[in-house]
């Protein structure tokens, strides 16, 4: 087939390296809430400070720089905290800078498509590979004008990546923006400044190994007790000794309590942020800390007990069961979810269906799932799609990164695996080789279904393509099997199978009506074993 890229390997994804866990800071006293509110707005103004010293250093940032930001902050608070507040401070800059990088490749991108198009005659149609001209000379003109603004907005973008100029809001651009617009938001001034001001507190740790409990900030008792350090301007509040403040409340951590009890009780780093919801009015307390890398299992032994192809959709997962040779075993699984609404709605959507397709895959016992290596960043351009406006919003709606870090972790917890695979094509050889065969009076395959099995397929190592080539020679299989869904001692490989859908361009259909399966000779030397043999009355004679 021409024109069809070159697929990428199949690989195993590396399972997570990072444990999160929270819990509630219930029953807090007033004093608590006034000592942790302090701390936060006291070490928030110095992250501020920090972030704004180091967008200034810009790309002179170096070793002497860093040293004498942190002597500043270690006299206004202590060397621990400089020490995560700089570390916070570079991470929030790296990530500034990769975002950066991503909107002028992004840029790059609909300048080139609108170039192109503008090159074309009005009204010239495109092809599967590229789009053609527009449709009108009025729309030629709009677009016109949207090219040179996004070649204005490329030169700035390139000019302040090349500086090193970037532009960080601590608390958040979104929420900056939704003081304009606080009666859409549904909130007050007051409650906006609330969540405004707690997003920019800054209550966290670094953990760090061999000391008490894993971490000399913020630290957390085997029998949930909390204290934390405070920074010198504020150790007058302290109500314990060396400067810390213990609160009322404890901690008990449910999800991977046990876990978490031996770092601290071995006095292993634990890394730890305290923070408010302010729509909730609560606090909560985040622990994290990071295992050692595990290696991930060969692909060869992922596929060893078949795979379940998974093809993600807008409102569902298409889930098909395939054993070790490719063949589809069992009906369409389906795992819907609804992505409207808002982020921690959808998140539990995705988290529920995730759960429902693993507790699948472990009662069917496989011990891999196969996913599309899905990246949707270049799909999304208006100036890619044009008019197709629900489609670009379908697309986006997607979370895929998301989906995919969510999938891994949550797999390892089980010891599955997943396999990702290149996406290319799936959808429309699974419906071309699968949909129709597959379909029966009493169950009906979707192309979605389809896809499943060309994901799980292509994990396995297999084509897509349910045949190979006609028997070489003859009838016969003295060259080797003829198909690619069982191996040559795999029971009841010559039994029954489906028509085959594959046809020359242009030539007729397949009868539907054929079996292909090998019939009994009528030879007493080779008849099949199974025969059974019945001794006829004697001749009458005379």
């Amino acid at each position: 087939m021409g024109g069809v890229r070159e697929l990428a390997v199949s690989f195993v994804v590396p399972g997570p390296c990072g444990v999160a866990v929270r819990d509630r800071l219930k029953h807090l006293t007033p004093q608590d809430e006034r000592v942790l509110r302090a701390v936060g707005a006291h070490q928030g103004a110095l992250a501020s400070g920090d972030l704004k010293a180091r967008c200034a250093d810009g790309l002179g940032h170096g070793a002497d720089t860093w040293a004498a930001r942190k002597r500043e902050l270690t006299a206004r608070s202590s060397s621990r905290i400089a020490g995560a507040i700089t570390k916070a401070t570079h991470d929030q800059w790296a990530l500034a800078r990769r975002c950066q990088a991503a909107h002028v490749q992004s840029l790059e991108a609909g300048i080139r498509t609108l170039r192109h198009r503008l090159s074309l005659p009005v009204g010239e149609k495109g092809t599967k590979r590229a789009a053609g001209g527009y449709r009108s000379k009025g729309e030629w003109f709009r677009k016109s004008r949207r090219l040179a603004a996004l070649e204005d907005r490329y030169s700035a973008a390139v000019a302040d990546w090349q500086a090193g100029r970037v532009r960080v809001v601590r608390g958040g651009k979104r929420l900056l923006n939704t003081r304009h617009h606080l009666t859409r938001a549904r909130l007050t001034e007051d409650q906006w400044r609330q969540r405004w001001e707690a997003e920019r507190w800054f209550i966290a740790a670094d953990g760090e190994s061999g000391k008490r409990f894993g971490n000399e900030t913020v630290r957390v008792a085997p029998d949930g007790e909390v204290s934390i350090r405070l920074p010198a301007p504020l150790a007058h509040l302290a109500n314990t000794k060396h400067g810390r403040y213990t609160l009322t409340s404890t901690v008990a951590f449910a999800h991977r309590g046990a876990e978490w009890a031996d770092r601290v009780e071995a006095h292993r780093a634990v890394a730890y942020r305290v923070h408010l919801d302010t729509g909730r009015g609560r606090w909560y307390l985040t622990a994290s800390w990071q295992r050692p890398a595990v290696k991930t299992v060969p692909l060869e032994t992922a596929r060893a007990r078949g795979m379940i192809g998974v093809d993600t959709n807008a409102d569902h997962f298409a889930a098909y069961r395939l054993d070790r040779h490719g063949n589809p075993v069992g009906g369409p699984h389906r795992f819907g979810y609804d992505l409207s609404g808002s982020a921690g709605h959808r998140d539990a959507q995705i988290r529920h269906a995730l759960t429902r397709l693993i507790n699948w895959a472990k009662s069917v016992g496989v011990a891999a799932i196969g996913i599309e290596d899905l990246d949707f960043a270049p799909e999304k351009t208006r100036e890619k799609h044009g008019r197709r406006k629900r489609f670009r919003q379908l697309v986006s709606g997607i979370p895929t990164g998301k989906l995919k870090a969510r999938l891994v972790s949550m797999a390892a917890e089980h010891g599955l695996s997943i396999v990702a695979v290149d996406p290319a094509y799936t959808s429309l050889w699974g419906a071309q080789h699968w949909q129709k065969p597959l379909t029966t009076p009493h169950c009906t395959m979707s192309r979605h279904d389809a896809a499943g099995i060309a994901i799980g397929r292509r994990a396995l190592g297999h084509p897509v393509r349910r045949r190979t080539a006609p028997p070489p020679h003859d009838r016969s299989d003295r060259a080797g099997h003829r198909t690619v869904q069982a191996g040559p001692g795999a029971p009841g490989r010559e039994g029954t199978r489906p028509p085959t859908t594959d046809r020359p361009p242009g030539g007729p259909s397949p009868s539907g009506t054929r079996t292909r399966e090998p019939s009994a000779s009528n030879t007493v030397r080779d008849a099949p074993s199974t025969q059974q043999w019945v001794q006829d009355s004697l001749m009458r004679t005379g």
